[in-house]
Order: C-alpha cells, then structure tokens, then sequence
C-alpha cells in the first residue's frame, strides 16, 4: 500500500474528529502494511493463587488500536484482567486500560462484594466519563503527539482549582471549557474483562473479544461475541432506529455492542442499554474447581484464526515447554499471522492475555459454568 494512503488514515487516529462514513471507509480499504510489525509486547506477573502472560502485536496493520490491563491486587484479594479491541482509532481502548479497573474499584457495589454489579456499571461509566470538556481532554492526551499537546494546555487552563478540584475528580461533568458541549468519541472499543476473587470468576463483555476457560482440557466460552445479526441485538437495533445492512450497523459497525461510538447512543427517549449500539456488557459469575487450567482473554485478531477449542489445545500443547506464559502467547500471535494481507484474517492486531491458576481453588467437583458456558462448548 502506498504511504499517502497509511498518512491520511494516521490523520483519522484522533476518532473525536471524524465520522462514521470515513471509519467506514477506511475499513473498506483494508489498511495494511507492506510488512507486518511483529515486535511484540509482553509481561509476566505471579503471586500465590495466579501467574500470567500477555502479549500485543500490531501485525499488518497500519497502527496499533488493541490495549490491555493485568492487575494482579486490584485489591488484596482481587485480582483484574482486561483486552479492549479499538475501531476507527486507539483512543477508547487506551481510555478503557487506564480508567475501566478504577470504576470497579470506586463502586459501592464493589465494596460489598458485589463484583458483578460493580463491573457492569464501570462499562456505561466509561461512556459518560469520554463527554465532555474533561472526556474531550482525556482523550486528546491519549492520542496522537499534537492532540496530547493540546490536552495538556486545555487542562492547564480549564482543569478544576482550588478545594474544589479533589470533588471534581470523580464527578468529570463539572469541568468546563471550549469542548463542555462534547457528546464523546464516534470510534469505540469492545471490552472483556475477568475478574478473579478466591473462587469467584466474573467475566463481562461488550463486543466480540472473548474470555475462555479450559475446564479439564475442555474449552468454555464464558463470553459471547455481540454481533448485529444475533436475534436480541438486531431487535434492539431496529427498535433504536437503527438498520443492518451486510453484517454492519447503519452499514458501518460489525458489532452490535462496544464502549465509545457515541453517534450511535444519540436517542434521548431511550436508556443507554437500548441504543443501536450498547456499552451494556454480559455478566457471567462462575465458581472455579480443581479441573481449571486456565483463562484465556484475547481479541478476535486471535479469535479469526482459532476456535476456542483449538487455541486451548494449542497452549496445553505448549505451556509445559515454554519458559513463560507470555512466550506462550507470543507463539499464539506468530501462529495466527498470516504469510501475506491476501486473505484477510491473521491480519488484525493481535492481544492475548494467558491466566492460569496456580493451584486448587476448591474442593468441589466440577462446578456449573453457567449457561453461556454450556452453550460455548466448542468440538475440536
């Protein structure tokens, strides 16, 4: 691909400023590079219940829009994991790694131990967060060299003073300045993010990155991947005034639910879960037992080249003679590449994210992973 053409789409990598039609277009181009990128980013971590690996890779792509968290103490006790796949710009998915782990942490809910509650509302928290004057500067600081610039003398000049500011804080709407009337970004990011807490797992989900677990060897999706064309997305949809048209949302976005993509939240009459397109993610509580290998978080530049099934069977393959779990998930990344951009999958940005649990968690026998889990079981 010529570089004028790679220029003019770094040019859109600020998503606050561009529209739907041009993140449209551009993903009707197919923006790839002559080579792939394939220096990956990695890191490793351990304490006395989990161990993990991760690594990113931006691939053919012509920048890198996926992020990810690992936090083994998001407490003492709780321990946070999180991918978020970006579209139209990298900016809500680097806002979801740096912000989405705090607002579990902030919720009352969280504080009386109530991990579901306090998770689902840290995803439509990250929507109301990006409006604004304060949102518009977040944003600006995450994105390209010039913006991060701008944000940074916006937020000398407009930030809260005084005894004020601490309130401010959690409370970004009281912010005020050029860019107070800001309904938030048009590109978006999914989210999937695990939660572990002695026996407890919590997975949420918005969008089409997705959580697993081997159970025995056995692969379990503990999440769902949100497309347009599932029976309860496309009703809301359509209810919301929205349309499908060849897989896409007004034409544009494949995927029925993401973080970000403000112009499809526009409906005043209607709540934030019943927008064409919804930050509302899917909560499944699941009791580990002593047949759990594993957790695997990935994002679908993963999930494009393997099934669920096969990925799980390819780590156990691997993760006796590797000497990390992130060198195990780079072997993934370098598995899922492709030779060249003719094909189209094994061409996204890669993220992958490896838990495993370091030993028994519970005396039961195997437990019940829940409906979604059942329903993900995948053949090899």
């Amino acid at each position: 691909m010529h570089w004028n053409v790679i220029n003019k789409v770094q040019s859109y990598l600020n998503c606050g400023i561009h529209s739907t039609s041009q993140i449209s277009f551009l993903a009707k181009m197919g923006v790839y590079l002559s080579t792939p990128k394939t220096d990956k980013l990695s890191e490793d971590g351990e304490n006395d219940k989990l161990k993990f690996g991760l690594s990113s890779m931006q691939g053919w792509r012509a920048s890198m829009e996926d992020a990810h968290s690992a936090l083994l103490d998001l407490d003492n006790e709780t321990a946070f994991f999180g991918v978020f796949d970006g579209h139209g710009g990298r900016v809500v998915a680097k806002f979801c790694a740096k912000y989405l782990h705090s607002q579990v942490l902030k919720s009352e809910a969280y504080s009386s131990g109530d991990l579901g509650t306090a998770v689902h509302k840290a995803f439509f928290r990250m929507d109301e967060m990006m409006r604004g004057q304060r949102g518009w500067r977040e944003l600006s600081a995450l994105g390209d060299k010039m913006n991060k610039f701008s944000g940074m003398i916006e937020g000398l000049i407009w930030s809260p003073r005084g005894s004020d500011s601490k309130n401010a804080e959690d409370d970004w709407a009281l912010e005020e300045g050029p860019h107070s009337d800001f309904d938030g970004p048009t590109c978006g990011s999914t989210a999937c993010v695990a939660l572990v807490r002695n026996n407890q797992l919590v997975v949420a989900n918005a969008g089409d990155s997705r959580c697993v677990i081997s159970r025995a060897g056995q692969a379990y999706n503990l999440s769902r991947d949100h497309k347009p064309e599932l029976v309860a997305e496309r009703e809301r949809i359509l209810k919301a005034g929205g349309f499908i048209r060849m897989g896409r949302i007004n034409g544009s976005l494949n995927l029925a639910r993401a973080i970000g993509d403000m112009e499809f939240k526009q409906n005043k009459f209607l709540p934030p879960e019943k927008q064409i397109v919804t930050s509302n993610p899917d909560i499944n509580v699941v009791e580990l037992c002593n047949e759990d290998d594993f957790l695997v978080l990935a994002c679908d530049g993963i999930w494009d080249c393997m099934s669920s099934q096969q990925l799980v069977d390819f780590i156990h393959e691997h993760i006796h003679t590797e000497s990390s779990l992130s060198a195990v998930c780079e072997r993934v990344l370098d598995r899922c590449l492709a030779p060249s951009t003719m094909g189209g999958d094994g061409c996204d940005n890669m993220t992958m994210i490896l838990v495993q649990f370091k030993k028994p968690v519970s005396d039961k026998k195997k437990a019940d992973v829940g409906e979604q889990s059942a329903k993900g079981k995948e053949e090899s």
